[in-house]
């Protein structure tokens, strides 16, 4: 494996809410494993996400080798919004409820074993293209996966205020208590430079291919091929709807007439009251114009 000058610590972050407190003990087996490989590392953990952006971005500062991140595909949002553009790999030890993002890459969940698929990987990281979403006020941010923007999205914001239950059931049952109020929304899109109307269940824009831990709305989508994917459901029954739910996960509802797959390369997206949430982190109320740039991520994965 390469070997690391001790001037340039890997950083590993680590979320103590990620899995309602699993990502702690998690953490602490990360730490001792990279000791055992004799690396030398820092461990940054902190209450709020901003004080551990922050931290992270200290870090970044005085220079590291790499940052590994401990916990879900918020954990990995974070990295990539402190990575995008710069020579810094990321590495994950997935042990979030989602981990939609690791499983792009079948990352190994065990701690120990995560540690050592991650030193592997840092002899050959790989170039991962990232969607860039700049708001209204000019401000951007970036994702890995999938910004969300409708029903998946209203989803999302139910599922994170709910505490129980816990694990993969959360999303489901957020998606099915939310399907009886909800109702399709109208979109202005402007596709490639193309303006379009149209009215739809959800309208999602995905770098990786699933969404709420397994939901494979893309199963063609790739990291590296310097486009996103522009998933569309139009307007359908809650029968319907409920119909196609479970095929999601093999990804098998791609053929049916509701769903709409583009690959493209911008996207500006705007509807009513819609907050938009990009690998499950809210990142801002439409209008938003998203855009891919190829190979802005540095992955030991």
């Amino acid at each position: 494996m390469t070997s690391l000058p001790s001037s340039a610590p890997i950083a590993v972050a680590i979320n103590p809410h990620a899995a309602f407190g699993a990502t702690a003990r998690a953490g602490a087996e990360v730490m001792a494993e990279l000791a055992r490989y004799g690396r030398n590392a820092v461990e940054l953990r902190a209450e709020t996400w901003s004080a551990l952006a922050d931290r992270v971005a200290g870090e970044l500062r005085r220079g590291i080798s790499a940052l590994l991140v401990v916990g879900g595909d918020g954990m990995v949002h974070l990295a990539v919004n402190a990575l995008a553009g710069t020579q810094v790999p990321l590495g994950i030890v997935p042990t979030g409820t989602g981990n939609d993002f690791a499983r792009l890459f079948n990352l190994p969940a065990e701690p120990r074993t995560a540690v050592g698929h991650f030193l592997q990987s840092l002899e050959q990281p790989q170039r991962v293209d990232l969607g860039r979403v700049t708001r209204e006020d000019g401000t951007t941010c970036w994702f890995a996966g999938v910004l969300s923007a409708g029903f998946d999205a209203a989803v999302n914001d139910r599922a994170n205020r709910w505490r129980f239950p816990r694990g993969r059931l959360r999303y489901p049952l957020a998606m099915l208590r939310e399907l009886a109020s909800f109702r399709p929304l109208s979109y202005s899109l402007v596709v490639d430079g193309v303006p379009r109307q149209t009215d739809a269940m959800l309208v999602a824009i995905a770098n990786g291919r699933s969404i709420g831990g397994g939901m494979r709305i893309v199963p063609q989508a790739a990291y590296d091929d310097g486009a996103l994917d522009l998933f569309i459901v139009s307007p359908l029954s809650r029968p319907a709807f409920l119909g196609i739910f479970p095929r999601v996960y093999a990804g098998r509802h791609t053929s049916h007439p509701a769903v709409h797959i583009e690959r493209v390369r911008t996207v500006q997206l705007e509807a009513t009251g819609v907050t938009a949430y990009a690998d499950g982190e809210p990142v801002g109320r439409l209008p938003l114009s998203v855009d891919v740039v190829p190979g802005a991520l540095r992955a030991a994965v």
